[in-house]
């Protein structure tokens, strides 16, 4: 499902109305009697509802609202939070439309005593237009409807919340249901626009569809994922599918490599090497069956280095189709040497984490170095080092900086957190909704290198790689939380579950993530 900004929606409503000729009054109608549709879907006991509506076009669609809710013999009373000498154009029409079928208007001026109550409340004051901080009588209405202990249902965007970015400015209305127009809106997706937009509806309004067509933000979905996974064919074997090739692991660190090599395995592919430094080979035959194992020449504090590159690089071209690397191999001097001169020399497609990524941020230019796609699944923090900005500055911008360093160093980035956004060279950004907190727990980042590694051996292209292998990781951890609760899940747990959220996928599960209304 594709992401709107607010240039993007303001855009596709202009090229609707100037060069299709689609009148806005018809939008706005649509709009208003999908918003109808839906409180009489989710509220069938209501019969007392508020309309509190701005000066602008989502003030319009508030009587649009109140209009089709009268009509079908609920009471409903419209809220005035602007001078409604400020109406125009469309707005001024419904706004009239309203007066004259005896709609109950009453202008909020001196406070909220005039409010009598209602079954639900009607959020029409801002749309997806705002861009400054909310202040007066509407961020006093705003926090007079949040201080009601019924049901809001926000019209496109929750007011007083950033379309890009998610955040309120200064203040917003908390939704229990959203219903938006068109698209859903980039900071539906993120957080903290999660937590105001609640149950979100997705309504369309009769703009023409190929207009959404080149939009570069898309929310991962069932059916996203659907188009991706390659069903396996009877007529096949192991050769079919890959062979990932792994390097990881360090004293104390063997368990990284072991975690890797079970996402790989589990997603399916067709062979696993683990590539080690010689002392610890023994110990990793010890710990996994299913996946080979090589030993590679060490330094003397048993970490990869100069000595290993050679071995490295020779297993490499015997018909590996992939390469993951960087988890628990320690950030030495000699261990970014090696690690270095890996990526210099690589014919295979290569996915980076852990270790390795904080090695490449003491010198991101390696980057450039590269022949071959390459795939980072930082966190915030290994984010931060590989930007040189702060977690907070991250976690304020995640799509923005995610995007910038993807176009700045050709590279696809993974920026792991709630909604995992993924950011490609070419400036598409998919953003993650599975997942949970139960996930914040030691391995789980590298059983998704592992995931994403695992369906580059099998030949996926890196796009789909990362789209593909962060929505099955997070579902697979949702799985796990269904049965055994969020507290208390182990990465092990959701490598088990792996071949049973792709056959979730596979059966065509019903979207979860947003409700479309018919």
């Amino acid at each position: 499902m594709k992401l709107a900004t607010r240039k993007i929606i303001r855009e596709i409503d202009r090229i609707s109305i100037e060069e299709y000729g689609i009148l806005g009054i018809i939008l706005m109608e649509n709009a208003g009697r999908a918003v109808a549709k839906v409180i009489l879907n989710e509220f069938p006991s209501a019969r007392k509802v508020a309309v509190f509506a701005g000066s602008g076009n989502n003030g319009g669609d508030g009587f649009v609202v109140a209009r089709h809710l009268i009509s079908k013999g609920l009471e409903v009373t419209t809220y005035l939070v602007s001078d409604p000498s400020k109406y125009r154009g469309d707005a001024l029409t419904n706004f009239e439309i309203l007066k004259k079928i005896g709609g109950k208007i009453v202008e909020v001026k001196n406070g909220f005593s005039v409010y009598e109550g209602a079954d639900v409340i009607v959020d029409a004051i801002f749309g997806t237009g705002l861009d400054r901080e909310v202040e007066g009588i509407h961020k006093q209405a705003i926090e007079f409807i949040n201080s009601q202990p019924v049901p809001r249902v926000s019209i496109d965007i929750p007011s007083g919340l950033n379309t890009d970015t998610g955040f309120p400015l200064g203040t917003a209305v908390r939704a229990d249901i959203t219903v938006t127009f068109v698209l859903p809106k980039l900071g539906f997706a993120i957080y903290p626009g999660i937590d105001f937009t609640g149950k979100l509806y997705v309504a369309d309004i009769t703009t023409p569809k190929f207009l959404e067509s080149d939009i570069p933000f898309e929310l991962i979905t069932y059916d996203t994922v659907g188009k991706i996974l390659k069903p396996r064919h009877p007529n096949t074997h192991k050769g079919t599918y890959g062979h990932l090739f792994i390097l990881a692991g360090s004293p104390g660190k063997t368990g990284a490599a072991t975690l890797t090599a079970t996402g790989a395995l589990r997603v399916g592919t067709g062979l696993v090497t683990v590539g080690v430094p010689e002392s610890l080979n023994p110990i990793m035959e010890e710990k996994i069956t299913e996946a080979m194992t090589e030993p590679i020449p060490e330094t003397k504090d048993h970490t990869f280095g100069r000595e290993s590159i050679g071995v490295a690089l020779n297993i490499m071209s015997a018909r590996k189709t992939a390469l993951a690397i960087g988890p628990g191999i320690s950030t030495t001097d000699d261990t970014a040497e090696f690690l270095y001169e890996i990526l210099r020399n690589s014919s295979l497609p290569i996915v980076i984490d852990a270790d390795g990524i904080t090695l490449v941020a003491r010198n991101p230019d390696i980057l450039k170095e590269t022949k071959v796609p390459v795939i980072l699944t930082p966190h915030p923090g290994e984010m931060s080092r590989l930007t040189s900005k702060t977690v907070e500055e991250i976690q304020k911008d995640r799509i923005g900086i995610a995007m910038n360093f993807a176009s700045m160093y050709n590279a696809y980035i993974v920026l792991k957190g709630a909604r995992t956004v993924i950011a490609t060279p070419s400036g598409k950004v998919f953003i993650n909704p599975t997942g949970n907190p139960g996930m914040a727990s030691g391995g789980m980042g590298d059983i998704l290198t592992g995931v994403i590694g695992g369906f580059l051996a099998q030949r996926y292209n890196p796009e789909d790689a990362c789209t593909l292998g962060v929505f099955l990781h997070g579902l697979a951890g949702d799985m796990v939380a269904e049965k055994k609760g969020e507290a208390g899940i182990i990465a092990t747990d959701v490598g088990e579950m792996l071949p049973e959220a792709i056959r979730r996928i596979l059966e065509g599960r019903r979207e979860e993530f947003f409700h479309i209304v018919y």
